[in-house]
């Protein structure tokens, strides 16, 4: 073994940790690796003398990990998440020593990441839950870090974490990351951006149903599209890599490759976890819970093919190229303002989950270190940043004076477009979602009076009144 001492171990060679480890070299720090299989050490030693990173060392196991890491030991675990990290964890405690600490970057529920912290800390070891977001790209070249636990750790580590995170220019810039808060705060906002990412994603796709069988925009069309949208207000990752799958041409055949790849969507769990957890603390997010069922039902393939050709629709007429146009326009502004209520929603789980915790998230700054690195980065989080800096108890991102006005002037052409794809028999899941979400809560009176009145004639479960104090029960009329 080297008897030279690394600033950082990290454990697990897959791509993310690969990246994440050559990130580091490339930032001037030292960094001892380990993996479950050797073949993987010795893969990663070859990139790295051909980068030309000489300040790294491949342990082959636990112990010589351990024993090669300057004190007190840091090291980062980037393996799957579950029980390998609680295998992770069960060989590597009885090496550490009190002030040493681990940091899991996976994607993990934040109850798992408690529960590691609370059997740690006897051992007087830190534990830190670090959400890691950005991709392969990102965890090379820099990526939105969101790192929870004790504040001593995350001080121990800023550093470094300063370093490789994404760099947003300007005066208003820095680095992506930040401390998140105690506890499992770090991987419950990781689950909460996946969960916003959810959304993002789908109304992108939606958009795109849209434009395409409403309004029969070719692949080259949309392509121009939405490389138009990228240099307006809608700028972003998600909306950069759309337009350039568009234009992507199919390796094997004629035509565009999104045209041969099979209709139905995967997903790891992090999206379903945020509805449940909202679920838990009562915050609607109907934008988020839409994309889950979307990817729900895009995977029954079998199931819709079935029912495809059973079910009747509309037979709507083609658009003239006027009416072309004015769709294209107000896609763009239904696409802006349905974005907003899927921030909106997420940003509202945050802070609930933040004061039901005690967790003390800073909102401003979550949105700020989603600008760089991230999947989710966007020009848009500069204008949510610059929201929670005028107010950081804003109660609901629409509230803001700036985010209001902005729905106001986009409210007709998001209308229209969810009217026209229902008449196209296009469905709208989560713009739809958006769109009533932001109408249920405008109104001072709903429905629900009808629910409490059938829930206290079949089961008398009372009700309230509005015009006196009290709880009721009633006979209702024969």
């Amino acid at each position: 073994m080297s008897e030279t001492r690394y600033d950082v171990g990290l454990i697990g060679l897959a791509v993310m940790g690969e990246n994440l480890a050559l990130n580091m070299l490339e930032k001037g720090f030292s960094v001892a690796v380990h993996n479950r299989t050797s073949d993987r050490i010795d893969a990663f030693l070859n990139r790295a003398q051909r980068e030309g990173f000489g300040q790294t060392y491949g342990a082959r196991t636990a112990e010589e990990l351990v024993a090669s890491l300057k004190r007190p030991r840091r090291i980062i675990m980037m393996v799957k998440a579950g029980q390998p990290v609680d295998d992770t964890i069960r060989r590597l405690q009885p090496l550490l020593e009190p002030g040493d600490m681990i940091v899991d970057g996976g994607n993990e529920h934040f109850t798992n990441t408690e529960r590691r912290a609370r059997e740690l800390l006897p051992h007087g070891i830190h534990y830190l839950g670090m959400g890691v977001s950005g991709g392969e790209e990102g965890a090379r070249h820099g990526p939105s870090l969101m790192p929870g636990g004790p504040r001593e750790a995350f001080d121990s580590l800023a550093e470094v974490l300063r370093k490789i995170s994404a760099q947003v220019d300007g005066t208003d810039g820095g680095p992506c990351v930040t401390y998140i808060g105690p506890g499992g705060a770090g991987h419950y906002v990781k689950m909460v951006h996946n969960g916003i990412e959810y959304g993002d994603m789908q109304l992108i796709a939606e958009t795109y149903d849209i434009l395409r069988r409403v309004g029969g925009l070719s692949n080259a069309e949309l392509s121009e599209v939405f490389t138009a949208w990228n240099q307006s207000e809608l700028q972003s990752f998600l909306i950069e890599i759309t337009a350039r799958i568009f234009r992507t041409p199919d390796p094997d055949g004629n035509g565009e490759l999104i045209d041969k790849v099979l209709d139905t969507s995967g997903m790891k769990g992090t999206g379903k976890w945020t509805v449940l957890d909202a679920i838990e603390l009562g915050v609607p997010i109907p934008v988020i819970a839409s994309a889950v069922d979307a990817r729900v039902l895009s995977s029954q393939k079998a199931a819709r093919f079935a029912t495809s050709g059973k079910l009747a629709g509309p037979t709507p007429q083609p658009l003239s190229a006027e009416a072309r146009r004015q769709l294209i326009d107000d896609a763009r502004a239904a696409l802006y303002a349905s974005k907003a209520c899927s921030y909106a929603q997420g940003l509202q789980l945050l802070q609930v989950a933040s004061q039901t915790r005690g967790w003390n998230l800073p909102l401003g700054e979550i949105a700020a270190i989603w600008r760089g690195g991230c999947i989710i980065r966007a020009q848009f989080l500069s204008r949510i940043k610059a929201a929670f800096d005028r107010d950081a108890q804003l109660a609901n991102l629409l509230l803001d004076p700036s985010f209001a006005e902005e729905l106001k002037g986009r409210q007709t052409a998001w209308r229209r477009v969810i009217g026209l794809a229902a008449e196209h028999g296009v469905p709208t899941l989560a713009m739809a979602g958006a769109l009533s979400y932001y109408d249920t809560i405008r109104q001072n009176r709903l429905p629900a009076s009808l629910i409490q009145c059938q829930r206290d004639l079949f089961g008398a479960h009372t009700y309230e009144r509005t015009d006196k104090p009290g709880t009721f029960h009633s006979e209702w009329a024969k």
